[in-house]
């Protein structure tokens, strides 16, 4: 392994410990320690590469992110006009719901951003709205706003509905409010177009 791929993979292996640290504890409750501690790198070594808690964070909140951006077209790609219910179902299911290290960022670190500095907001706004867009590839509608608007429908009823399942006690309340959100945002959602349709 030459000297710039380990220094690369050393990055990589800080970069995803924070964002398992960050999604599962808040911003407030892990540090850089923690953090270096689960990447098996010295505090220095964690600074050399991020610089800082805050550079952590947004490094973490991108990678987040983009884990959602690439996921979005390969449920389309695989379940057609199904896409919206496949991926409501894998969104609100007990297995994503009770894996907070490596749960959807959206629902972890959104309400982490927003006690962030301004520069934070605008990084999460520019991805959210590159989310959004993908999500409104695969929607019917008479104009681009009407689907902008229900692609941040699906968003907040999905996120939302996470928060809750995620926070009520019994795992019986917790699926009977995954079965209603996932029926409110494929309601939401409207008609799916096709995979030709979304190639036109």
């Amino acid at each position: 392994m030459t000297k710039v791929s380990k220094k690369q993979n050393t990055r990589k292996r800080i970069i995803n410990a924070a964002s398992q640290g960050f999604r599962s504890n808040g911003y407030a409750g892990i540090g850089v320690d923690g953090i270096a501690k689960e990447a098996g790198v010295t505090s220095g070594a964690f600074y050399a590469h991020l610089g800082s808690k805050d550079g952590a964070f947004e490094a973490a909140l991108s990678l987040g992110l983009d884990e959602v951006i690439a996921a979005i077209p390969e449920f389309q790609l695989q379940h057609g006009k199904q896409w919206i219910v496949a991926f409501s179902d894998y969104y609100l299911g007990q297995a994503h719901r009770d894996n907070l290290s490596c749960g959807c960022a959206m629902t972890t670190l959104s309400p982490e951003v927003v006690r962030t500095k301004p520069e934070l907001h605008a990084i999460y706004e520019e991805k959210m709205v590159e989310i959004n867009r993908l999500i409104t590839q695969g929607l019917e509608g008479t104009s681009n706003e009407e689907r902008l608007s229900r692609g941040w429908s699906v968003l907040g009823i999905l996120i939302g509905g996470l928060t809750m399942a995620r926070a009520v006690a019994s795992n019986k309340t917790a699926d009977q409010i995954a079965v209603s959100i996932k029926n409110a945002a494929v309601a939401a959602a409207g008609k799916i177009k096709g995979q030709k349709e979304q190639n036109r």
